[in-house]
């Protein structure tokens, strides 16, 4: 589990890409940190450090983590958002994110708002019913509240300090990020789907 505050932008050194998947490597300043077998999430997507050396760690992508995911698009020089799981002892200072990435959003408009930037994303069909306003969203890994939203698009408030130290800052129309909606509103669906539609005795 995740909790969507950013620990380091990584740098990837390398995606080695096969009809199997694609190996990526990322340069980080946590690599003292991170562990054969340990989950990163890495832009958002739970993934699981596979080789890990000075300044680098490797990670394996699957083909379906690729097809469903914005991961296919990285190259050497990427920059991507870095979070090691959460420790049971941490704050949770974002909200519950587990790195299980719902689906691809595209960046549709980037405008400055005063000391903050305001970002629109067109969300898939499907993700729209779980935004909420006020409500949380996971953005390429990035614990947001929603600012606005509308027929298909949410859109969120980037502070200085989430532009320095997340990737979100190189943001501009037509980017293509990661989407987790809120655990809270799948779950809450899931359990009242067999009711939907009938009437309390």
């Amino acid at each position: 589990m995740f909790t969507g505050l950013i620990q380091d932008v990584g740098a990837v050194e390398s995606v080695e890409s096969s009809p199997e998947g694609a190996v990526v490597r990322i340069g980080t300043k946590l690599v003292g940190e991170v562990a054969l077998g340990d989950s990163v999430a890495v832009d958002g997507c739970c993934l699981t450090a596979t080789a890990v050396d000075d300044g680098w760690f490797e990670t394996e992508a699957m083909n379906q983590t690729l097809n469903v995911t914005a991961l296919g698009g990285l190259e050497a020089g990427s920059k991507v958002n870095l979070e090691l799981a959460m420790k049971a002892s941490d704050r949770l200072g974002g909200h519950i994110v587990q790195g299980h990435v719902d689906g691809v959003g595209e960046v549709v408009s980037v405008a400055e708002d005063g000391f903050a930037r305001r970002v629109r994303v067109e969300l898939p069909a499907e993700l729209s019913k779980y935004a909420i306003d006020k409500g949380s969203v996971a953005l390429a890994g990035v614990s947001l509240t929603v600012a606005a939203l509308g027929e298909g698009w949410v859109e969120v408030s980037l502070i200085p300090e989430t532009l320095e130290r997340t990737n979100l800052g190189r943001l501009e129309a037509g980017s293509k990020i990661n989407v987790e909606c809120d655990i809270v509103a799948k779950y809450v669906e899931r359990l009242v789907a067999p009711f939907a539609g009938k009437e309390r005795a």
